[in-house]
């Protein structure tokens, strides 16, 4: 069984959920969320408590209930709380900056690197060498910081790139001289 899967989910107070078959809705004091799931999961909502089941041991359905809840406990998290990245510019000259609602990175090519944020991400720039991310829907937080750290990744050798906050680069040796 999956223990995830098997887990109630907590509804808080200032929270709304609406399920309509497969399609939940997601209603708090940060925004809307809406997902349409497979329509073998059974979501049920009693009393504040949501409940994901599966109907069959099946590998299909197996691999689903956990997700399913996940997803959903995820959806509730970021409309009441909401979610972030923080990413860090390390490099001589690296750094990160605002116009409008654009992230411009100067990360060592030629030219800058602009990046327009979806709706519903907000990008902030805090130092010019921090960049946070965030929103309520977690995928597409976690995507955005993703695509922000694709511009340079951290290189193994000078540790050079952009990184997550708190991400560890494993070093490499350089040339050794003979």
């Amino acid at each position: 069984m999956s223990r995830i899967g098997k887990k109630p989910i907590e509804v808080p107070s200032d929270v709304t959920v609406t399920i309509d078959g497969t399609n939940v809705t997601v209603k708090g004091p940060k925004g809307e969320l809406s997902r349409e799931f497979h329509q073998d999961m059974i979501i049920k909502l009693e009393d504040n408590t949501l409940v994901v089941e599966r109907p069959s041991e099946s590998k299909l359905h197996r691999s689903l209930h956990g997700t399913t809840r996940s997803v959903i406990s995820n959806m509730i998290e970021g409309v009441k709380n909401g979610y972030s990245k923080n990413l860090e510019l390390i490099g001589v000259g690296y750094r990160a900056s605002k116009s409008g609602s654009k992230l411009i990175l100067n990360v060592g090519y030629s030219h800058p690197v602009e990046i327009d944020p979806e709706q519903g991400i907000e990008i902030d720039v805090p130092a010019n060498t921090k960049v946070t991310v965030r929103g309520i829907d977690k995928e597409r937080v976690g995507a955005i910081a993703a695509n922000i750290r694709d511009v340079r990744p951290p290189e193994p050798y000078k540790g050079k790139g952009i990184r997550y906050e708190g991400e560890h680069v494993r070093r490499k040796e350089g040339k050794s001289a003979k």
